[in-house]
């Protein structure tokens, strides 16, 4: 791990989870963008060697001032906002406590005591705000345009991956369980593709042990249907592969039931690839209805039969939605946007 200067760092991004998580993969696609502005390092466990890393012992001996003051602690989980705590009045370093909430649900007392103690709250969804009971600002994820973009040669790009090069390819990504609508997109394509021979749909992501029964009966209905050689089920693949298989698609579908924020629709979009989904999550903050893609209810496999088709039989609305869902990503929500709002909230904080 790249050890740094802790007396040099002005603001720590806390990771105390091993397991990957979306949490993990946010710090792991900022810091690298804001440490080019901020003297920024990360802190914990689960990340990569070539980030700026303080260690348990650094963070207990830093000095109690940073370069110019105080130090930002930016927490994203309870257990860093309890974390940042302790270092504060436990240990009497001096820091401005800023914790980013991406739920949408109502907190516990604990919780709610815990963001109460924070100098400064962000929430990455006006959803997901609406939970929090002191002020709060809005700052969406943002995604890495230059990985996530259109591809140079769609069709070259599937010969590559094992896909059909000429049909309409629909896919659905991420983990495979209730939560995700799995199964409701799986009941919307097996009637899509019933009256459109020329599509395929794809269902990619990983079902853990405690979802394996779910994945299995829905690999079961496909067969039932005969349309296995139509509805595909690849292995998931490492996460820094993703971008090319949303770039050999059509048309994405986000059929989640729940969702905290939700990026890929947006990384769909990023790719040129307009997307159907459920009004879950941020997907109303990221979607534009009619321009980009659509938004419909979550659990209604008649409502996502009838938005696809409406994509599909609409002539020359995939190319042009195409089109604006990469403009529009590259607009609204480029990673460097996050990241420079981010280090303006940490100047704001280390001013005050």
């Amino acid at each position: 791990m790249a050890r740094t200067d802790a007396n040099a760092i002005e603001v720590i991004a806390p990771n105390f989870k091993r397991r990957l998580s979306g949490v993990t993969s946010t710090i792991v696609r900022l810091v690298p963008l804001q440490r080019q502005h901020i003297a920024i390092a990360t802190a914990g466990s689960g990340l990569p060697e070539d980030l700026p890393h303080l260690s348990l012992a650094q963070l207990i001996f830093m000095r109690r001032n940073g370069p110019t003051g105080a130090r930002v602690w930016h927490a994203r989980r309870n257990v860093e906002m309890l974390g940042g705590l302790a270092l504060k009045y436990l240990l009497g370093k001096r820091l401005k406590l800023l914790f980013t909430s991406a739920s949408q649900r109502h907190h516990s007392t604990y919780t709610k005591w815990l963001i109460g103690q924070m100098d400064r709250v962000i929430a990455t969804s006006a959803k997901g705000a609406a939970y929090l009971e002191k002020p709060v600002q809005v700052v969406h994820h943002g995604i890495n345009t230059d990985d996530f973009c259109p591809p140079r040669d769609k069709q070259a790009l599937r010969r590559e991956l094992g896909l059909p090069q000429d049909d309409i390819l629909i896919g659905c990504y991420g983990r495979i369980r209730a939560q995700k609508g799995t199964d409701v997109f799986v009941d919307a394509m097996l009637e899509v593709l019933k009256d459109n021979p020329n599509t395929v749909g794809i269902v990619m992501g990983r079902a853990t042990d405690k979802h394996a029964a779910f994945e299995k009966d829905l690999r079961a209905r496909v067969a039932a249907a005969g349309l296995s050689e139509r509805l595909l089920f690849p292995p998931e693949v490492p996460v820094w592969e993703v971008a090319r298989w949303y770039q050999a698609l059509d048309l994405y579908v986000a059929p989640q039931r729940w969702e905290g924020f939700g990026l890929t629709p947006l990384e769909a979009m990023s790719c040129g690839v307009p997307a159907v989904a459920t009004r879950v999550g941020a997907f109303e903050e990221l979607i534009a209805p009619g321009e980009t893609g659509l938004l419909i209810d979550p659990d209604d496999t008649g409502q996502m039969v009838e938005a696809i088709k409406s994509v599909l039989t609409t002539e020359g609305r995939l190319a042009e939605w195409s089109k604006a869902a990469r403009k529009h990503a590259v607009t609204n929500f480029a990673l460097e946007k996050e990241a420079e709002t981010l280090v303006t909230i940490y100047r704001e904080m280390l001013e005050h």
